[in-house]
């Protein structure tokens, strides 16, 4: 029965070379079927043209490369990319490519809906339905690698993990995907260029810094105090920012690597002068940089992007504190590509 075929991207290399031993094989049979598997990105068995018709047939009966299919791709004015993603099981998520003229990065992401509950972003408005696999958010990466050469002539530079889902609520598959897209004998990208962002999830965090892993954070902010950013990101009730900054502090003691604070402005929300101060007294607490996001509207009026006015004077007040400062203007608005804006609005899920 097909349903029973083993999904083979979940072993390990070693399991396959074991696998090849057991059924009278040789184990570097199962190499080249990792290479095949990753590496070269093979949809199927038939791709595998070093190994004999009889092995391929004997994996088809086996086991099932559950691969994704780019179902729907929107292309937006300003060049942006935006997949809509159709998982082995029916569901489907968004990924995007943004392009600038010096470098491609991807948007992919984590999680089939989202575990939280931010009140401004259209994924948190989707019931978490399942984690992604580590090979489908791979495929993602995959997939806007190939667009990225087809499309802007040069191969993807950089990855973050700020499309649907919370990452660090996907923690081992997101860990996983990642192992691979830096692997020789995947991807080969540097760990440098890949930034995982959370909305703050204080143990994680801490887990991520005793894994002493090689890529960026980034928290998405949004507000430094407790009672505003609890009313946008209800979750803050229980992991509020007393526990963020000893996660963070914790992070850059063991990582030695500054965060990036992502952060939106909203008018009557979190455009007033302590807010400003709040924030700059948040940053003092370990090395950092903060970009500020160009809010992209999702319902009928309830968050409102805060004048140019306001955005200038958090601007100037972070600098004058020392700070590094970005503010980053939106891509893909007109595909719903943007930055809080993923909601498989060109192909629903299940």
């Amino acid at each position: 029965m097909k349903d029973k075929k083993r999904d083979i991207r979940a072993l390990s290399k070693e399991q396959l070379r074991e696998f090849f031993v057991s059924v009278g094989d040789k184990s570097f049979r199962g190499t080249q079927v990792y290479e095949w598997l990753w590496s070269k990105g093979a949809h199927s068995f038939d791709d595998m043209t070093n190994i004999s018709k009889q092995t391929r047939q004997m994996l088809d009966d086996n086991f099932v490369i559950n691969h994704i299919k780019v179902d729907q791709m929107q292309r937006s004015n300003d060049g942006t990319i935006k997949n809509a993603v159709k998982l082995h099981d029916g569901f489907t998520v968004e990924s995007v490519l943004i392009p600038t003229y010096s470098r491609t990065t991807a948007c992919v992401s984590s999680q089939v809906g989202c575990s939280l509950d931010c009140k401004f972003c259209a994924t948190a408005r989707l019931k978490r339905m399942r984690n992604l696999n580590p090979d489908e958010i791979y495929d993602q990466v995959v997939a806007i690698d190939n667009e990225s050469r087809l499309y802007n002539n040069m191969p993807l530079s950089n990855i973050v993990f700020m499309g649907m889902g919370e990452p660090l609520m996907n923690y081992k598959n997101v860990l996983k995907s990642i192992e691979m897209i830096t692997s020789p004998e995947g991807l080969g990208m540097s760990p440098k260029r890949i930034t995982v962002s959370t909305s703050g999830v204080p143990k994680m965090i801490k887990k991520l810094a005793d894994d002493e892993v090689k890529f960026n954070l980034a928290v998405s902010l949004h507000a430094a105090i407790d009672e505003v950013r609890t009313q946008i990101m209800p979750f803050n009730a229980t992991f509020p920012l007393k526990d963020l900054a000893e996660s963070l502090e914790y992070w850059y003691e063991k990582t030695k690597r500054r965060v990036t604070y992502e952060y939106l402005i909203w008018k009557g929300i979190n455009d007033q002068q302590k807010d400003i101060d709040a924030l700059v007294e948040f940053c003092k607490i370990i090395p950092c940089k903060v970009n500020i996001i160009e809010y992209n509207p999702i319902d009928d009026g309830e968050f409102q992007q805060a004048s140019a006015s306001v955005t200038d004077r958090y601007q100037h007040h972070l600098e004058k504190a020392g700070f590094t400062v970005t503010v980053r203007r939106s891509r893909g608005r007109d595909i719903d590509a943007a930055c809080g804006q993923l909601a498989n609005k060109s192909s629903e899920t299940n």
